[in-house]
């Protein structure tokens, strides 16, 4: 797989190759909002690679996002990082845009200088927050923990897409309200994560629930997939999901704070919502989610697209929307 994707070069080609949903939504965005997401997701990519590989030991992924964050503000050594990650071996996206990381700093590089500064800070800052859990270790003792780490690596992505929508478009909501929001809407992304993604993560030894969320504290975290407790599993489930149809109605409140006129910067907005409602809805009271990761198909990702780009202006349709894809995952499951 790797050599499948030494050619990369461009940043466009980096975004397509390591995301299938992103980079229709950032596709869609105008300039040079659509430059600047772009860098933005490959630099968290490169970030996610750190934290996230199974490649590296814990002291050398801490070292190394210690390295990222100094090379953002400008003071690493560029070249020896690059060529560090040039050896990454996984076959992951995550892999693949860090074996690219000299690409994509030189993209960060061509930005505005305001919005490279947003980027940096905030890049920096999630960097520091994934170093920080790496360091503690994957134990959530309560709900507040989980919060705690899905902010780091995804309430500031809110944070940070605030302040550039802030920079680039008039928004009639405050941006105390939005930077709240957008917080919570990169909550919802992240939880409908861990709940698709529960089998997986177990797998490299993470297990994203509090023990908290436990109905029998004789039952560890990482026992939830021994089917003799297919009952604890079922009822964690249930108030993971509970806790991401939360921040779900948070998220589709920022999308209402966007104006209508700016049709694109809601599109890129709503059709990650729209995509975790979908998945969401295929993952509730459904024991499959514990055996293997659940997902859309591409033709659900394509008929959502679609209709998204005709009807997302309206507020009422998108609630419509959101209570039919509900609907219709009950069903296929």
């Amino acid at each position: 797989m790797r050599d499948t994707f030494v050619c990369v070069a461009t940043l466009q080609e980096l975004l397509v190759q390591s995301s299938r949903t992103f980079a229709v939504g950032i596709d869609l965005l105008p300039v040079p909002l659509r430059e600047e997401i772009t860098v933005a997701y490959l630099l968290l990519r490169v970030s996610d690679y750190l934290e996230d590989n199974q490649e590296l030991g814990n002291d050398e992924k801490i070292g190394l996002l210690k390295e990222w964050r100094s090379v953002l503000e400008g003071r690493g050594d560029r070249a020896a990082l690059a060529a560090r990650l040039q050896e990454a071996r996984e076959a992951t996206p995550d892999a693949l845009v860090a074996r690219h990381a000299t690409t994509v700093l030189d993209g960060l590089d061509s930005l505005a200088p305001e919005a490279r500064d947003v980027l940096v800070r905030r890049v920096r800052e999630s960097s520091a927050g994934m170093a920080r859990w790496t360091e503690r270790g994957s134990v959530f003792q309560n709900e507040a923990d989980l919060d705690d780490y899905m902010h780091e690596v995804a309430g500031r992505v809110g944070y940070l897409l605030t302040e550039l929508f802030s920079l680039r478009l008039r928004l009639r909501g405050e941006r105390a309200r939005m930077m709240e929001l957008g917080r919570e809407f990169g909550l919802a992304l992240q939880t409908v994560n861990v709940i698709r993604g529960l089998h997986e993560d177990r797998d490299r030894g993470w297990v994203y629930v509090p023990a908290a969320f436990l109905p029998d504290p004789r039952i560890r975290p990482g026992e939830l997939f021994d089917p003799a407790n297919r009952k604890a599993a079922m009822a964690v489930l249930d108030r993971l999901v509970r806790k991401a149809d939360r921040h779900l109605a948070a998220a589709r409140a920022y999308i209402r704070l966007i104006p209508r006129l700016h049709h694109r910067v809601r599109l890129f907005c709503l059709l990650p919502l729209l995509f975790a409602v979908r998945t969401l809805a295929i993952s509730r009271a459904n024991p499959k989610v514990l055996k293997r990761e659940t997902k859309m198909s591409r033709r659900e990702v394509e008929t959502i697209t679609r209709r998204a780009k005709v009807w997302g202006f309206s507020n009422r349709w998108i609630a419509w929307y959101c209570r039919r894809l509900e609907i219709r995952g009950a069903q296929r499951r």
